[in-house]
């Protein structure tokens, strides 16, 4: 999605820029010639104002006056010589998430004849069908309704707009097949229908796609094989079709497109091995095919591609042995995933360790022994050795790892003491869940814990001591340090923690009150304190967490009445289960305020 974004920013720059330049002569003519608008179009844009009921984004309070084309309605581009409107394009900033626009598309867009760049991208809450109408705009090139909340079906009609270069619905909540009549587009360059409903099979139609260079079909529920036809355009360099529903082989054809850069076959039902030909992509920077069902060896041809670097095969059945011709090709790779798969290793093979990569992902590969000694670790960004047999080795693993942001270790046989280890200082993430590591919570979370961390998972394990107090300015949005040993009370300082999304303290030896401090915690959506010796009421303050998903009480010394409000009120009875004297809903009534009041 990252290059398609990129490709649609560099076709609706070249386009709209073109018209903003014709607007800019425009601007520099005497008042006398200046562009007036003309009348029928200036109706439509303040009909589609109409149907749009909030705008944050603040763009269409420019839009004044009966001039449209004087160049301060916002993103309405005219021509210069008619003062018909060629281009309107409503754009959200990357940055400004919180920016959008409520309402509808009217079917009257549709009678802007003129028009050649439409763009309304980003606004997140423009609902409603895509209007029949648009396939009224035969001038139009590009057509780019991302990333809304548009409903329905793909018109059919828009298959009659001939000149079209640049299709992209994405990121909506449309259904249904993809219209047959697409494949009249011959001119398209780049079509994006990826982060819908969309399902059935490619159509057939689509073999007259001879000049197209990007593809995104992904996040769908598409199904059937990936037909030859698709890939008929020497021009493809981008291919996105990951999750959705396709099965069959891989398809040979597409090892015939010499220009491809990017290919993701993630997350589907493909079968079958990955054919030899794939050597051929030599164009190819980036091969995901992910979560399927290949089987088979890695084919030694991908070693001759020169320009790969980033190769994920994870989660499919691939087996040993790897090709030795692996360690002697692919030259620019910088990220590899051959996780969980049904790969021996035994230990990691030389040409990983010896060479400069960003990402390491060797998960679920029955790795034994000793972690790896790596000959670059400065280079590494990601590590994943999880789910393997790996014992030892800790003591000097982190040397000079001075780029590294994320560690995950969990569910080996790693047995040592935590604080005879030194963190890199950038890590956003560290997860050695299910090990058999001990020591104490402060020797990684204390007052020179880096702003970076964002998640820490030492579930499973044998930390032991109390919890450290937190100081102001910590990032943790992750904290999971359930099934361990530790003691003493939670903190209250556990409300600097202002960006805090999950903590699970649950199975240790936690004792005291929940503090009332924990209310303050806004962004929570998993709180699990179970199967500890707490004591006291759950504090209504906690009433204040909106967005709470997920508590679990159980198995506590807890008394008193449940804060009665959502979402407290409506979880399950057993997440309050097994305490002292718990009432109010979900749980049977208390018995007069006496039982409501114990526990304070």
């Amino acid at each position: 999605m990252q290059i398609l974004g990129w490709v649609l920013k560099v076709l609706l720059m070249c386009s709209v820029l073109g018209m903003f330049s014709v607007t800019s002569v425009a601007q520099e003519r005497p008042l006398s010639q200046a562009p007036i608008c003309f009348e029928a179009d200036r109706l439509v844009l303040q009909e589609f104002k109409a149907k749009i009921l909030k705008d944050t984004t603040e763009i269409l309070a420019s839009w004044m006056g009966k001039d449209c084309c004087g160049g301060d309605w916002e993103g309405v581009v005219c021509n210069p010589a008619t003062g018909r409107v060629t281009g309107l394009a409503l754009q959200r900033p990357d940055r400004e998430l919180g920016m959008y626009m409520i309402g509808t598309l009217p079917a009257a867009l549709g009678n802007l004849h003129f028009l050649e760049v439409m763009v309304i991208s980003g606004m997140k809450h423009i609902t409603g069908p895509i209007p029949e109408s648009l396939s009224n705009l035969t001038r139009l090139t590009q057509l780019i309704l991302e990333d809304n909340s548009l409903e329905g079906s793909i018109p059919p009609g828009l298959g009659h707009l001939s000149l079209l270069q640049t299709l992209s619905l994405g990121g909506n909540r449309l259904k249904g097949p993809i219209p047959p009549s697409l494949g009249n587009l011959r001119n398209l360059l780049v079509i994006n229908l990826g982060k819908n409903s969309v399902s059935g099979p490619i159509p057939p139609t689509f073999i007259s796609f001879l000049s197209l260079q990007s593809l995104d079909f992904s996040f769908n529920l598409l199904s059937g094989f990936i037909p030859d036809a698709l890939v008929r355009s020497q021009n493809l360099t981008y291919i996105d079709l990951s999750n959705n529903q396709f099965s069959g082989k891989f398809p040979i054809s597409i090892c015939g497109l010499a220009n491809l850069q990017d290919l993701s076959l993630s997350h589907n039902q493909l079968t079958g091995t990955i054919p030899e030909q794939i050597g051929g992509l030599r164009s190819l920077n980036s091969l995901k095919l992910s979560g399927n069902k290949f089987i088979g060896h890695i084919p030694a041809s991908i070693s001759r591609l020169p320009t790969l670097w980033n190769l994920n095969l994870s989660r499919n059945g691939f087996s040993d042995p790897l090709p030795i011709i692996l360690g002697r090709g692919i030259p620019s790779l910088l990220s590899i995933d051959l996780s969980y798969n049904n790969l021996s290793l035994g230990t990691v093979p030389n040409w990983i360790k010896d060479r400069p990569l960003s990402n390491v992902n060797l998960a679920g590969c029955k790795l034994r022994g000793a972690l790896p000694k790596f000959t670059r670790p400065d280079s590494l960004s990601s590590i994943d050795l999880s789910n393997n047999l790996l014992t030892d080795g800790i003591s000097s693993f982190f040397t000079n790892m001075s780029s590294l942001q994320n560690i995950k270790l969990s569910n080996n046989q790693l047995k040592f003491d935590v604080s005879e280890i030194r963190f890199p200082d950038g890590l956003a993430s560290i997860d050695l869940h299910s090990n058999q590591i001990t020591g104490s919570l402060s020797s990684i979370i204390n007052n020179r814990t880096s702003s970076f961390l964002e998640a820490l998972d030492v579930s499973g394990n044998h930390f032991s001591g109390e919890i450290p107090e937190f100081t102001e300015g910590l990032s943790l949005k992750v904290l999971n340090i359930g099934s361990n040993k530790i003691t003493g009370h939670i903190p209250s300082s556990i409300s600097n923690l202002i960006e805090l999304e999950m903590l699970d303290i649950q199975r240790n030896q936690i004792a005291g009150t929940i503090p009332t401090s924990l209310g303050l915690l806004s962004k929570l959506q998993w709180l699990d304190v179970s199967v500890n010796s707490l004591t006291g009421k759950i504090p209504t303050s906690l009433l204040g967490i909106r967005g709470l998903r997920h508590a679990n009480f159980r198995a506590n010394r807890l008394c008193g009445e449940i804060p009665q409000g959502r979402p407290y009120s409506i979880f399950p009875g057993s997440a309050y289960a097994h305490n002292l004297c718990l009432c109010g809903k979900p749980l049977p009534p208390c018995r007069g305020k006496n039982q409501a009041n114990l526990g304070q």
